[in-house]
């Protein structure tokens, strides 16, 4: 059977955002060249260019791509929880997961920030993925009469708290201490 040109296209497009993935993972994103991810891919250079504008627009969507999954393991996770702290501490135990993926934590929390900026690149992709999942889950546990403005703080301090930890983890630290610190920050915030 043959595919529609819809089908050839996304799966070109799905083969250049996996073999990007590899060579930014194996070689970080300033050492990996396009004609490499076009090899990797088994595509030409042309049908990169097609797909997208450079290389950053390869990178955004690789990051993307996995900021989705991270926030769909955090949501498959916590959404069947019985409280909202329950949630959370559920959701911040399937973000250390999700991060145990190869190459994840390189890719989402240092390569990221440092080729598409902390706040307007990397920080939008998160705060529509597994950080508006978060917020959620702490609108829930503090309230309804929670200011938007403090909700929004305290939401990108916590965030900024799991990556700081899923980068700890990833060098080797005690992941239990790091959820256990989580679970007191959010009792804190109920005080």
């Amino acid at each position: 059977m043959t595919r529609s040109n819809k089908e050839r296209t996304e799966a070109t497009r799905l083969a250049l955002i996996e073999a990007a993935r590899r060579l930014f993972v194996e070689k970080g994103y300033a050492e990996t060249a396009t004609p490499d991810i076009a090899a990797e891919a088994g595509v030409t250079r042309g049908a990169l260019y097609h797909h997208f504008e450079d290389k950053k627009a390869l990178f955004r969507a690789v990051l993307e791509r996995e900021a989705e999954a991270v926030a769909a393991r955090i949501e498959a996770v916590s959404l069947p929880a019985g409280s909202p702290r329950e949630a959370l501490l559920l959701g911040a135990s399937a973000y250390f997961d999700a991060m145990a993926a190869p190459g994840r934590t390189r890719l989402l929390l240092l390569e990221a920030p440092a080729v598409l900026g902390c706040f307007e690149g990397a920080g939008a992709i998160d705060r529509d993925n597994a950080e508006a999942t978060l917020m959620e889950g702490l609108s829930a546990l503090l309230g309804p009469d929670i200011e938007a403005a403090r909700l929004a703080a305290l939401t990108g301090l916590l965030s900024a708290a799991f990556d700081r930890a899923a980068i700890a983890i990833e060098a080797g630290a005690d992941r239990r201490a790091y959820e256990a610190a989580i679970a007191d920050l959010l009792d804190g915030l109920r005080a």
